[in-house]
Protein backbone atom coordinates (compact mmCIF):
# COMPACT_ATOMS: atom_id res chain seq x y z
CA UNK A 1 0.00 0.00 0.00
CA UNK A 2 2.88 2.33 0.78
CA UNK A 3 4.24 1.72 -2.72
CA UNK A 4 0.93 2.79 -4.31
CA UNK A 5 0.74 5.97 -2.24
CA UNK A 6 4.37 6.88 -2.89
CA UNK A 7 3.71 6.49 -6.65
CA UNK A 8 0.28 8.13 -6.61
CA UNK A 9 0.34 9.69 -10.12
CA UNK A 10 1.22 6.37 -11.74
CA UNK A 11 -1.34 4.55 -9.60
CA UNK A 12 -4.08 6.94 -10.68
CA UNK A 13 -3.21 6.59 -14.36
CA UNK A 14 -3.17 2.79 -14.15
CA UNK A 15 -6.44 2.73 -12.18
CA UNK A 16 -8.03 5.06 -14.74
CA UNK A 17 -6.89 2.90 -17.65
CA UNK A 18 -8.24 -0.22 -15.93
CA UNK A 19 -11.62 1.46 -15.42
CA UNK A 20 -11.70 2.56 -19.06
CA UNK A 21 -10.83 -0.95 -20.23
CA UNK A 22 -13.51 -2.54 -18.06
CA UNK A 23 -16.13 -0.07 -19.31
CA UNK A 24 -15.30 -0.55 -22.96
CA UNK A 25 -14.26 -4.22 -23.15
CA UNK A 26 -16.38 -5.86 -20.45
CA UNK A 27 -19.48 -3.68 -20.22
CA UNK A 28 -19.55 -2.71 -23.88
CA UNK A 29 -19.70 1.04 -23.17
CA UNK A 30 -23.17 0.67 -21.70
CA UNK A 31 -23.04 2.55 -18.38
CA UNK A 32 -20.59 5.46 -18.89
CA UNK A 33 -19.97 5.68 -15.10
CA UNK A 34 -16.67 3.81 -15.21
CA UNK A 35 -15.77 5.74 -18.34
CA UNK A 36 -16.15 9.10 -16.59
CA UNK A 37 -14.29 7.87 -13.52
CA UNK A 38 -11.54 6.42 -15.70
CA UNK A 39 -11.07 9.74 -17.47
CA UNK A 40 -11.06 11.50 -14.09
CA UNK A 41 -8.45 9.20 -12.56
CA UNK A 42 -6.24 9.23 -15.66
CA UNK A 43 -6.37 13.01 -16.03
CA UNK A 44 -5.73 13.54 -12.31
CA UNK A 45 -2.72 11.25 -12.47
CA UNK A 46 -1.31 13.07 -15.48
CA UNK A 47 -1.86 16.49 -13.89
CA UNK A 48 -0.30 15.24 -10.65
CA UNK A 49 2.68 13.84 -12.54
CA UNK A 50 3.18 17.19 -14.28
CA UNK A 51 3.09 19.00 -10.95
CA UNK A 52 -0.21 20.87 -11.34
CA UNK A 53 -1.84 19.02 -8.43
CA UNK A 54 -0.13 18.18 -5.10
CA UNK A 55 0.63 14.48 -4.60
CA UNK A 56 -1.85 13.82 -1.79
CA UNK A 57 -4.79 11.45 -1.65
CA UNK A 58 -7.23 14.23 -0.77
CA UNK A 59 -6.20 16.41 -3.71
CA UNK A 60 -6.27 13.41 -6.08
CA UNK A 61 -9.79 12.44 -5.00
CA UNK A 62 -11.00 16.03 -5.25
CA UNK A 63 -9.46 16.49 -8.70
CA UNK A 64 -10.88 13.17 -9.87
CA UNK A 65 -14.36 14.11 -8.64
CA UNK A 66 -14.26 17.52 -10.31
CA UNK A 67 -12.86 16.22 -13.62
CA UNK A 68 -15.28 13.29 -13.73
CA UNK A 69 -18.24 15.56 -13.01
CA UNK A 70 -17.25 18.08 -15.68
CA UNK A 71 -16.67 15.37 -18.28
CA UNK A 72 -20.00 13.75 -17.37
CA UNK A 73 -21.90 17.03 -17.65
CA UNK A 74 -20.30 17.90 -20.97
CA UNK A 75 -20.34 14.43 -22.51
CA UNK A 76 -23.53 12.81 -21.24
CA UNK A 77 -25.93 13.90 -24.00
CA UNK A 78 -23.58 13.29 -26.96
CA UNK A 79 -22.66 9.88 -25.58
CA UNK A 80 -26.29 8.98 -24.94
CA UNK A 81 -27.10 9.92 -28.55
CA UNK A 82 -24.21 7.78 -29.73
CA UNK A 83 -25.46 4.86 -27.65
CA UNK A 84 -29.05 5.17 -28.91
CA UNK A 85 -28.05 5.12 -32.57
CA UNK A 86 -29.46 1.78 -33.73
CA UNK A 87 -28.94 0.40 -37.19
CA UNK A 88 -31.83 -1.77 -38.32
CA UNK A 89 -30.60 -4.40 -40.69
CA UNK A 90 -32.64 -7.27 -42.08
CA UNK A 91 -30.84 -10.53 -41.46
CA UNK A 92 -30.97 -13.15 -44.17
CA UNK A 93 -31.79 -16.66 -43.08
CA UNK A 94 -32.96 -19.88 -44.66
CA UNK A 95 -36.62 -18.95 -44.15
CA UNK A 96 -36.61 -16.29 -46.89
CA UNK A 97 -38.07 -17.68 -50.07
CA UNK A 98 -39.63 -20.70 -48.35
CA UNK A 99 -42.90 -21.46 -50.14
CA UNK A 100 -46.08 -22.93 -48.74
CA UNK A 101 -49.81 -23.02 -49.43
CA UNK A 102 -52.18 -20.97 -47.27
CA UNK A 103 -54.64 -23.15 -45.39
CA UNK A 104 -57.10 -20.28 -44.93
CA UNK A 105 -57.86 -16.82 -46.29
CA UNK A 106 -55.42 -14.08 -45.25
CA UNK A 107 -56.91 -10.59 -44.94
CA UNK A 108 -54.75 -7.43 -44.80
CA UNK A 109 -54.34 -6.28 -41.19
CA UNK A 110 -55.04 -9.75 -39.76
CA UNK A 111 -52.88 -12.80 -39.22
CA UNK A 112 -53.31 -16.53 -39.53
CA UNK A 113 -51.25 -19.32 -37.97
CA UNK A 114 -48.83 -21.49 -39.96
CA UNK A 115 -46.66 -24.26 -38.50
CA UNK A 116 -43.10 -24.15 -39.82
CA UNK A 117 -40.10 -25.97 -38.42
CA UNK A 118 -42.03 -27.08 -35.34
CA UNK A 119 -43.16 -23.55 -34.44
CA UNK A 120 -46.54 -21.92 -34.87
CA UNK A 121 -45.93 -18.62 -36.67
CA UNK A 122 -48.30 -15.73 -37.20
CA UNK A 123 -48.52 -14.94 -40.92
CA UNK A 124 -49.43 -11.58 -42.46
CA UNK A 125 -49.51 -10.18 -45.97
CA UNK A 126 -49.68 -6.80 -47.67
CA UNK A 127 -52.50 -7.95 -49.94
CA UNK A 128 -55.55 -10.15 -49.46
CA UNK A 129 -54.81 -13.78 -50.29
CA UNK A 130 -57.32 -16.60 -50.72
CA UNK A 131 -57.00 -20.03 -49.11
CA UNK A 132 -54.94 -22.37 -51.29
CA UNK A 133 -52.69 -19.56 -52.61
CA UNK A 134 -49.03 -20.43 -52.99
CA UNK A 135 -46.96 -17.87 -51.02
CA UNK A 136 -43.34 -17.30 -50.10
CA UNK A 137 -41.77 -15.71 -47.02
CA UNK A 138 -40.39 -12.23 -47.76
CA UNK A 139 -39.69 -10.91 -44.22
CA UNK A 140 -39.48 -12.17 -40.66
CA UNK A 141 -39.96 -10.62 -37.25
CA UNK A 142 -40.19 -12.23 -33.85
CA UNK A 143 -42.98 -14.79 -34.21
CA UNK A 144 -44.28 -13.19 -37.41
CA UNK A 145 -43.80 -14.06 -41.08
CA UNK A 146 -44.65 -11.68 -43.90
CA UNK A 147 -45.60 -13.45 -47.11
CA UNK A 148 -46.30 -12.55 -50.72
CA UNK A 149 -47.96 -14.41 -53.57
CA UNK A 150 -45.62 -16.56 -55.66
CA UNK A 151 -45.57 -15.13 -59.19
Amino acid sequence: MEYLISNLPQTLVVLGLILLAVEVLVLGFSTFVLFFLGIGFTTSGILMGLGFIPETILSSLLATAIISTVVALVGWKPMKRLQNKVELKQVNNDMFGHQFTLSEELVVGQTITHRYSGIDWQVKAKEQLAAGTEVKIIATEVGLLTVARVS
